[in-house]
């Protein structure tokens, strides 16, 4: 339940015109409320407040200092502070639940359920609005028609759900009907969506997870003869279908570009800063510069936790590619491999990886499964042998063997 509202929490606010009309204020009490409502039962079940070590919700609280330092100054108003707040609540929360951080893969099922959730309202809208679903303000891309969400999210939710479901496939967890179940939905979802930089992100984290696999896994063996072999199919064959989805109607310009981001990445970097804040930034935002989107998780940090934020941000992504690095193969492992470098492919294109986001959870799951796993406690050792206690046991305990032979007789 507390990952549910986590995952909840970090839906957003913006997005496309909904079916039935939704008053951003009450998205936005909702997401908080979730956010609340986690931290309060994460408390409830870890009252002791039991907490692992972990570098990554250490490093995601010192990530708190530049943020409050910077927003206190209020250059992007009273909101700053309330987004600060509501990072405090998630990094808390994550604090809250790492006492089952384990090194086992109970949380990337709970991460494949509940964004499998989200994608089911995003088909539920597709077929009771396919208008709705895909407008043409969004170029025909799949949308939110429930719950506004954007082309990139509901492609994002997609390719982290089918890779974390092939993997494990892979790793024996599920059977090839379940695992069909959430993929084939999930990559068609993903196909409407005519998201580059998740489809980019799913195959290179997928073959970097897979061939972490390959000397220890058979069935990662088959699978990636399997993979190569249809991708190479799907070149051949459908090689003019793939480009048309590719380039979704775009000049050649408009891609080299990346839609427009360039422009305003040139602008931000390019506009006058103090030295507090180039250190520190302006304040926690909507990841936005001069209204239009920032799209690049480091840029976005650098705008509003400065230098500071991204030597932390980065410090995040190193330490836990590092630590997955070093780790025998395993599923786990694998998992967090796909996680890390997804999250790091879609940095460039996405803001989140400075605030309370989706990003941040898959990086909370790897680090889950980049846990060590709690030794189990020592066995107690085995009381000794002593004789019955009753008065004529007792007795006949200490009588001679002569004696009681000579009894017998």
């Amino acid at each position: 339940m507390v990952w549910g509202l986590l995952v909840l929490n970090t839906l957003g606010s913006t997005g496309a015109e909904t079916i039935i009309p939704l008053p951003r204020s009450l998205i936005q009490m909702v997401t908080m409320g979730a956010l609340v409502a986690a931290f309060a039962l994460a408390l409830a079940v870890n009252l002791r407040l039991r907490i692992r070590a972990s570098a990554f919700v250490f490093l995601l609280t010192l990530l708190l200092v530049p943020s409050v330092i910077s927003s206190l100054q209020l250059e992007s108003g009273f909101g700053a502070l309330f987004r600060c707040a509501r990072l405090a609540l998630f990094v808390g929360t994550l604090w809250l639940l790492s006492r089952w951080w384990d090194g086992g893969t109970t949380f990337v099922r709970h991460h494949i359920r509940m964004y499998f959730l989200v994608l089911a309202s995003v088909a539920a809208g597709a077929v009771v609005s396919p208008g709705a679903a895909m407008p043409d303000v969004y170029g025909g891309r799949l949308v939110g028609a429930l719950w506004p969400l954007t082309p990139p999210q509901i492609g994002q939710y997609a390719a982290v759900v089918i890779g974390l479901t092939v993997l494990l496939l892979i790793g024996g967890r599920t059977d090839r009907r379940s695992a069909a179940v959430v993929v084939v939905p999930s990559f068609v979802l993903l196909l409407l969506t005519h998201t580059r930089t998740a489809t980019l992100g799913l195959f290179v984290g997928l073959a970097l997870a897979i061939g972490s696999l390959v000397l220890t896994s058979a069935a990662a063996r088959r699978f990636f003869v399997w993979a190569v072999a249809c991708a190479a199919v799907a070149a051949l064959g459908f090689a003019s279908a793939l480009q048309t989805w590719f380039l979704r109607g775009q000049s050649q310009e408009n891609i080299t570009s990346l839609t427009g981001r360039a422009k305003v990445w040139d602008a931000l970097l390019a506009a006058p800063r103090t030295t507090s804040e180039r250190l520190f930034g302006t304040g926690l935002g909507d990841k936005s510069f001069g209204g239009l989107p920032i799209d690049n998780s480091w840029l976005a940090v650098y705008h509003e936790q400065g230098l500071t934020g991204i030597v932390l941000v980065a410090a995040i992504v190193v330490v836990l590619g590092g630590v997955a690095l070093l780790r025998p193969p395993s599923l786990s492992r694998a998992c967090a491999l796909f996680l890390i470098s997804y999250c790091a492919i879609a940095s460039y294109t996405e803001a989140g990886l400075g605030d309370a986001s989706p990003y941040l959870l898959h990086l909370a799951v790897a680090a889950s499964l980049l846990a060590t796993p709690v030794a189990a406690p020592p066995l107690a050792p085995l009381a000794p042998l002593t004789p019955p206690s009753t008065p004529e046991v007792r007795r006949h305990h200490h009588v001679p063997r002569w004696a009681r032979r000579a009894e017998m007789t």
